[in-house]
C-alpha cells in the first residue's frame, strides 16, 4: 500500500512538472507574439512602462500585502537596482524597440539562444577557458537564427538593424542573469526580487518613455490593454515563477523546455499574426534547437 501511494506521489509530482514545463514554453514564447500586437497600438516604451508598472505593484503587493516577505535592505536596493538595469530596463527595454522590425518569430528564436549567449558571456566575463562545445553551440544557433530570417528579412518582416537591436537586448539579458547568480540575496523572497527589480528597471525607463512620446501614435485601446495585461501577469508574473518552480526541482530537465519555445514562438506567430512559416524556418529552428541541446548536454555532464 505504502509503495502504491509512493508510486502514485511520484507519478503526481512528474505529471506536475510536465504541466509546469508546458505552460511556461508556451507563455516565454507567447511574449513576441504580444509585444507585436501592442506595438500597432502604442510606442514601445509606453508598453514597457505599463507592463513592468502593473506587474512589479502586483507581485510586490502580493509578497509584502499578503505574504508579509520583508522589504529588501540597503545594500540589497543598489542590487536590485543594477538587476533592474540589466534584466528590465536595458533587456526588455532595447528588445520591445526590436521588435517594431522583428517578425514575432524571430524574437521568439533569439530568447531561445539565451542559454547559449550566457554560457560564452560567463566564460569571457570570469575568464574561464571556452570549450569547443560552447563555440560550436554558438555557431549553430547564430546559423539557425539568420537562416530563419534570411526570407522575412527579404520580405520585410524583419530588418538588419531590428536584428541587431534584438542581439544586443540577449546579450543584456546574459549580464542580467549573470549578475543575479553572482549575488548573495540572504532570505531575500524570490517573489520580491522579481517584483522590485521589475518596478525599478521600469522607473529608469521613464526618461526615455517620456522624451520619446507622441500621443498621435498611442491608442489606448482594447488590444493595447490586451497585450500589456498578457505580458504583465501571464508572462512576468506567471511565466517566470513557473521557471523558478522547474528550476528548483531539476535544472537540467527545466533548461531543456527552452526547446519548445522557438516552437511555440512561430506557431504563435504563424497562428495569429500570418507570418510564414518554410523550410528556411524549420532548419533555423532545427540549428538553435541543436545548438542548446549541447549547451545542456554540457550542464548535465
Amino acid at each position: 500500500m505504502a509503495l502504491e501511494m509512493s508510486v502514485n506521489k511520484v507519478r503526481s509530482k512528474g505529471l506536475l512538472f510536465f504541466i509546469a514545463g508546458l505552460l511556461f514554453a508556451f507563455l516565454w514564447a507567447s511574449a513576441a507574439t504580444a509585444t507585436k500586437f501592442g506595438l500597432q497600438s502604442a510606442q514601445p516604451f509606453v508598453i514597457c512602462i505599463a507592463r513592468f508598472f502593473l506587474a512589479g505593484i502586483v507581485m510586490v503587493l502580493i509578497t509584502h500585502g499578503l505574504m508579509r516577505n520583508r522589504l529588501p535592505r540597503k545594500e540589497e536596493w543598489k542590487k536590485l537596482a543594477i538587476y533592474g538595469l540589466l534584466n528590465i530596463s536595458l533587456y526588455l527595454g532595447i528588445y520591445v524597440v526590436a521588435m517594431q522590425h522583428v517578425s514575432p518569430g524571430l524574437g521568439s528564436l533569439a530568447i531561445a539562444t539565451n542559454p547559449v549567449l550566457i554560457s560564452l558571456t560567463g566564460a569571457v566575463l570570469f575568464r574561464q577557458p571556452v570549450r569547443s562545445q560552447t563555440w560550436i553551440s554558438l555557431a549553430l544557433c547564430t546559423a539557425g537564427v539568420v537562416f530563419a530570417a534570411w526570407p522575412l528579412i527579404q520580405h520585410s518582416y524583419a530588418t538588419p538593424g531590428g536584428m541587431l537591436l534584438l542581439f544586443t537586448s540577449m546579450v543584456a539579458y546574459s549580464g542580467g542573469v549573470l549578475y543575479f547568480s553572482k549575488q548573495s540575496w540572504s532570505d531575500l523572497h524570490i517573489l520580491t526580487i522579481n517584483g522590485w527589480q521589475t518596478l525599478l528597471g521600469g522607473l529608469f525607463l521613464l526618461p526615455a518613455a517620456i522624451i520619446t512620446y507622441q500621443p498621435a501614435h498611442n491608442v489606448f485601446d482594447l488590444r493595447f490593454t490586451g497585450s500589456v495585461l498578457w505580458l504583465a501577469i501571464p508572462v512576468s508574473i506567471a511565466a517566470v515563477q513557473l521557471w523558478l518552480y522547474l528550476l528548483k526541482d531539476n535544472p537540467v530537465k527545466a533548461s531543456f523546455w527552452l526547446f519548445l519555445c522557438p516552437v511555440f514562438g512561430y506557431l504563435l506567430a504563424n497562428l495569429l499574426m500570418k507570418e510564414p512559416v518554410g523550410i528556411y524556418t524549420i532548419a533555423g529552428m532545427a540549428l538553435v534547437i541543436g545548438g542548446l541541446y549541447l549547451v545542456q548536454k554540457k550542464k548535465s555532464a
